[in-house]
């Protein structure tokens, strides 16, 4: 197993925070008439276009700027007729193209993912909404109200990717505890999580020494893990966030005591192994 164990990034020291600078902030407001799943003629016209040009451009660019592998499709078909009733996927956030490359893996899938706030708000709000990215809100009850709604009627079949960690740290090979969010989501709804793991492979003499590349990627699918429907509803989530946290682990190349982080997020701080 590679690990690139960089030094370039400023891994904050709680690990769900975040470092990238945002350098603009539309006003949006994320509130109860907020479409959080956009179904205008206009927006799906542009959405389709993006997604063209992903297919037709980005995806295979994917494969050479960073040498990405994806194992486990085999999954996908296996479990077709689960994926198919609605999922929850979720992975370590490892770069910024990441889900681009989920989205890739899992073609001609239409995931939408769960994103932070201020990134729609921000200079590449657009193009994140284009791709199937949706505002986790910051309004207030109805909002999160009307955010919970669309959800549910999107994984009335559809496919919601979320980042369980809270945000991205380019290349850090541990896997950061999990919030609970997904966990509520796949309980209240009766839907499985698929897990999925970015692990790394060495980088070659060219990405190495030319393009400065850290590590190239390998996307891991795994197989559904469901909510534990014996359990109380007061320990099913905390159950089902630990064995998708537990599969993550495995997934990326390791088993779960060997990662430094417990599986639940509790303000947890970063661990410089």
């Amino acid at each position: 197993m590679f690990d690139p164990k960089t030094d370039k990034y400023p891994y904050p020291e709680i690990t769900d925070r975040h470092y990238l600078k945002i350098k603009k902030d539309d006003g949006t407001v994320f509130d109860r008439d907020y479409p959080y799943i956009d179904s205008s003629r206009g927006f799906l016209f542009r959405q389709a276009l993006v997604r063209f040009l992903l297919r037709a451009i980005v995806f295979p660019a994917s494969y050479i700027r960073m040498g990405l592998e994806i194992r486990g499709r085999e999954n996908l078909k296996k479990h077709r007729e689960v994926i198919d009733g609605g999922v929850i996927s979720c992975s370590n956030h490892v770069h910024l193209w990441d889900y681009i490359m989920i989205m890739n893996a899992i073609k001609p899938k239409k995931p939408r993912v769960l994103v932070w706030a201020p990134n729609i708000r921000g200079e590449n709000g657009t193009l994140i909404r284009l791709v199937g990215g949706i505002p986790i809100p910051d309004s207030g009850a109805e909002a999160t109200k009307a955010y919970l709604a669309a959800l549910k009627k999107l994984l009335d079949g559809g496919w919601l990717h979320i980042y369980a960690e809270g945000s991205m740290w380019e290349f850090y090979q541990p896997i950061r505890p999990f919030k609970r969010g997904a966990a509520y989501l796949a309980c209240e709804l009766d839907k499985p999580i698929l897990p999925m793991a970015f692990s790394y492979r060495e980088p070659g003499f060219i990405r190495k020494n030319i393009f400065r590349q850290e590590a190239r990627f390998t996307l891991n699918i795994g197989e559904p893990v469901f909510p534990d429907k014996s359990l109380p509803r007061s320990k099913r989530m905390n159950d089902l966030t630990r064995r998708a946290h537990e599969a993550v682990c495995r997934l990326a190349g390791m088993e779960p005591g060997e990662n430094p982080y417990p599986p639940i997020f509790k303000e947890n701080r970063r661990v410089d192994y």
